[in-house]
């Protein structure tokens, strides 16, 4: 049988096998390979085709028989396959998806083709790898725009001047209508993470821009993407590039053109099993009960934030409020948030006063749809909760019922059972 994977030195977790398990390029294997061994594996191994990623790329572009143009432009490959007569033709299908994704963000977002909407005008590229380059081939020779990269050494420079010099310095995104980030800043689990200041990247620094690109996939809202949401900038992160070169290199794979409107459906089914499910609400309306339940369905981890804060500290939540403070605890909260919420495919369950903190949104937004579960007050109990004793239900309430009806993505009306709620929930997200 045809024989297919991924080369690279570390992989971790990959989508890869099931995307090509989708586009029919199977068997599709994780090939882990040392630096001292990748010349021998690339040009002996058994394969028939193979994707590649960092630190191999160049390698790959190097040892090819053949590169196409754009390999050829680059110097770095991410597509090998092996002919019929045992000579290795080179592509960068990153190009390609880069390009796709592109296209496809111009037209859902600015109402035109990226030509029409981009060409003559002006782009900024964070970071100088690999990826970079490919980003400026798309978007010079095939959008028709200038770039400009900016270096690690100079996105470290701007984060380390103050806000008021920052702005007055940074010069390259003066005239930019196009922020792409190519770094691997805020890449899960390093994330919400921004490469550069937030308040740089906005249309007040940078009036003439139009849209945020980040090529990152993992979380589902970067922190460059957070951001542009805040402030109305139309934005896309990396998932869809990520389908679309793997569509591209299966062609080449299997020989064969495939049906592209598979892509949609590849994306949807990878962000429905990558996102976190978060529930929140008041005290005491269920969360911790349907969160386990909904997890046993859909076969998820199961996180209830309350447990892990007393993992983390040693003491359960009403110890720390009792003992401590408040503050106290919101603190241990917020490194738990931070910790489960870079992580991916879950159920967490949060305390009922984790709205309290807006720094908490950023944590629970970037992977994880957020679940307002809304129990009738009179049917909630303040019985052994400090901070419902101290302020009452009804007290809580008031403080907190617009914040969950704001961070929520999905309002669920309690059933009168747990598996009730568990139940609606999954119904309501297609899960």
């Amino acid at each position: 049988m045809p024989r297919f994977g991924l080369l690279g030195e570390h992989l971790g977790h990959s989508w890869s096998p099931q995307i090509h398990a989708a586009l029919g390029s199977v068997p599709y294997r994780l090939f882990e390979v040392a630096p001292d061994d990748a010349p021998a594996f690339i040009r002996e191994g058994a394969w028939d085709g193979i994707n590649v990623t960092i630190p191999y790329k160049k390698l790959a572009a190097e040892l090819a028989d053949e590169r196409s143009a754009r390999v050829e432009a680059l110097g770095a490959a991410n597509t090998l396959v092996r002919r019929s007569d045992g000579t290795i033709f080179a592509e960068n299908t990153d190009v390609l998806g880069f390009a796709k994704l592109l296209e496809d963000f111009c037209i859902d977002k600015l109402g035109a083709t990226a030509r029409d909407a981009l060409a003559g005008k002006h782009a900024l590229i964070l970071g100088t790898g690999g990826a970079s380059r490919a980003v400026a081939y798309v978007l010079e020779q095939m959008v028709g725009m200038s770039a400009t990269l900016l270096s690690h050494a100079r996105i470290d420079e701007l984060n380390r001047m103050g806000s008021t010099r920052a702005r007055s310095e940074f010069h390259e995104g003066a005239d930019a209508a196009l922020v792409v980030n190519t770094t691997p800043v805020g890449m899960s689990p390093n994330c919400p993470a921004s490469p550069l200041e937030h308040w740089l990247l906005d249309r007040v620094r940078m009036p003439l821009l139009e849209g945020i690109v980040d090529i990152v996939y993992n979380p589902r809202i970067t922190g460059v993407c957070f951001h542009a949401d805040a402030r109305g900038i139309p934005w896309t992160s990396g998932l869809p590039m990520l389908v679309w070169q793997a569509i591209y290199a299966s062609e080449l794979f299997q020989g064969r053109e495939l049906d592209h409107g598979i892509a949609d459906q590849i994306i949807a089914d990878i962000g429905k099993q990558s996102t976190n499910i978060i529930l929140i609400g008041m005290p005491g309306c269920g969360k911790s009960t349907a969160g386990r339940l909904l997890a046993e369905m859909t076969g998820r981890p199961f996180v209830d934030t309350d447990t892990e804060v007393e993992k983390l500290d040693g003491r359960s939540p009403a110890a720390i409020i009792e003992q401590d403070g408040e503050q106290p605890f919101r603190d241990v909260e917020h490194e738990v948030l931070r910790r489960f919420g870079a992580g991916s495919g879950q159920v967490i369950a949060c305390g009922g006063g984790v709205v309290t903190r807006v720094g908490n949104y950023g944590p629970l937004h970037q992977n994880g749809t957020i679940v307002f579960l809304d129990r009738p007050i009179e049917e909630l109990s303040s019985h052994g909760r400090p901070l419902s004793e101290r302020f009452t239900v009804e007290g809580l309430a008031r403080l907190r019922m617009h914040w969950y009806r704001t961070w929520a993505d999905l309002r669920i009306e309690t059933t009168g059972s747990a598996r009730g709620d568990a139940e609606a929930i999954r119904a309501a997200l297609g899960i």
